[in-house]
């Protein structure tokens, strides 16, 4: 095993996780990256708070570079080189150097992809305009940070309320931008029941964002210079001097599908539980690669950077021999906006229903803290649980610092199938500082019973 060379596409968390693995548990095996970015295991998940300026260097965002990779690990690691084709039979993938326009063949005896996503772009009229971007790669945060600093735009226009969305809606407020948000949608965080988005969706209006839902962007306009100056949409036209598409993203599997991989939930790379490909020695994780739902019991594409530094554990640990599989999946997410913390986990009333399960749900406003201790603030929790056996389904909290993260103690119950009763009986910490006597999570489920 240890003599088989392996080559991964992609150098951001799956696969640097994976090779990383690898290196650790085969210290001569010969492994090859490739990547076709600048930028190696960065956090793309800190674009945002790094455009806002409170992060003040994207080298912060970097964990490892290519040249230490190869330094401390010896993981030859090639940025500005992209995998155009992988050709299965010959066992060998084509890259171009990037810096030169040159082509070669590179083979393998084990191939990993992870080639991550990329944000949805609609072919409207005008999206070519300068101003216009979408996040994905830590060089998108880069780019938008620069556009910045130099035009000096005045005025933002969101696309998409979903988590970048939010987030991007956040930063550019921050800095001084009058942001607008648009969503086709009735409401903002789709992932979220209606009730508990529109508690997000009026905090940002509060704060000083225009929200416009149902509302489809239709196409771009370009000043002379050719860069965007307003957003058109079914109903308005309005005025932008720079544009986050916050639509989503799509996997980069074209390149699996091309070299007659299968593919799968959300045209995602479809994968087995151990990462492994519909082809013989060809594995995929990330943002590209399918993962099992552990309440709907299917596949999904659910492209979260917590799932790529997992699925890319697995297939390290899988390609050095190793016998371990990713277990799946529960939507689990967290966000902010300001003063206000969201978080979601499981399924929402919505999916349930899609699902046809017989179910129940309570809402419950309490206070992060003891209600009498300085500090204090509101928060809403929703839980989801089954009607006949008050199996807990879903979670979704929003409100002040130190809403959030209690989540966490919602996915542990999904997770070990807890009932509301069994979720209430568990013996959480408290002290003032922290907690009411009863945690809020325990408050919510006790009203299930």
């Amino acid at each position: 095993m240890s003599k088989r060379k392996l080559v991964i596409i992609g150098g951001d968390a799956a696969g640097m996780t994976a090779a990383s693995k690898i290196r650790r548990e085969q210290t001569s095996r010969e492994i090859v990256v490739f990547e076709r970015g600048p930028h190696t295991s960065y956090a793309a998940c800190g674009i945002p708070y790094y455009i806002a300026g409170l992060i003040k260097s994207y080298d912060n965002l970097i964990a490892r570079k290519p040249e230490v990779f190869l330094k401390k690990q010896n993981i030859d690691v090639r940025v500005l080189h992209e995998v155009v084709a992988i050709d299965t039979d010959k066992k060998h993938v084509r890259v171009k150097d990037l810096k030169s326009g040159e082509e070669f063949v590179e083979t393998w005896d084990d191939l990993l992809i992870a080639t991550g996503a990329s944000p949805v772009i609609p072919p409207v009229d005008g999206v070519d305009a300068q101003g216009i971007f979408g996040l994905s790669a830590l060089q998108s945060g880069i780019d938008v940070l620069k556009y910045i600093e130099k035009n000096k735009p005045a005025s933002a226009v969101i696309a998409g309320g979903g988590y970048i969305g939010v987030e991007m809606a956040e930063a550019l407020l921050d800095i001084g931008m009058n942001v607008t948000l648009i969503d086709m949608a009735p409401q903002v965080m789709s992932s979220m029941d209606k009730d508990i988005a529109e508690e997000i969706s009026e905090f940002m209006a509060e704060e000083g964002v225009k929200v416009f839902l149902k509302e489809k962007l239709e196409s771009f306009e370009k000043n002379s210079q050719g860069r965007v100056k307003a957003v058109i949409t079914k109903k308005q036209s309005l005025e932008a001097d720079i544009v986050i598409m916050g639509l989503g993203v799509k996997p980069n599997s074209g390149l699996a599908g091309k070299a007659g991989i299968d593919l799968g939930a959300g045209d995602a790379i479809r994968v087995s539980k151990k990462l492994r490909t519909s082809v013989p020695d060809i594995w995929a994780a990330g943002d590209c690669a399918e993962s099992f739902h552990l309440l709907k019991k299917r596949q999904v594409y659910i492209p979260l950077g917590t799932v790529a530094n997992k699925q890319g554990l697995v297939a390290g640990i899988n390609i050095s021999g190793g016998d371990i599989v990713f277990p799946g999946v529960l939507g689990t997410a967290i966000t902010k906006f300001r003063e206000l913390e969201i978080s979601r986990t499981g399924l929402s009333e919505k999916e349930a229903e899609e699902l046809g399960i017989k179910y129940k749900t309570t809402n419950i406003d309490s206070t992060t803290l003891s209600g009498y201790f300085p500090g204090t603030g509101k928060m809403t929790i929703k839980l989801v649980a089954e009607e006949n056996t008050g199996r807990i389904l879903g979670g979704q909290i929003v409100g002040t610092i130190g809403a959030a993260k209690r989540i966490d103690t919602v996915v542990a119950a999904i997770t070990a199938g807890m009932t509301a009763q069994q979720l209430m009986d568990l013996d959480l910490s408290y002290a003032p500082p922290f907690s009411p006597v009863w945690d809020p999570v325990q408050i919510a489920a006790r009203t299930l019973i």
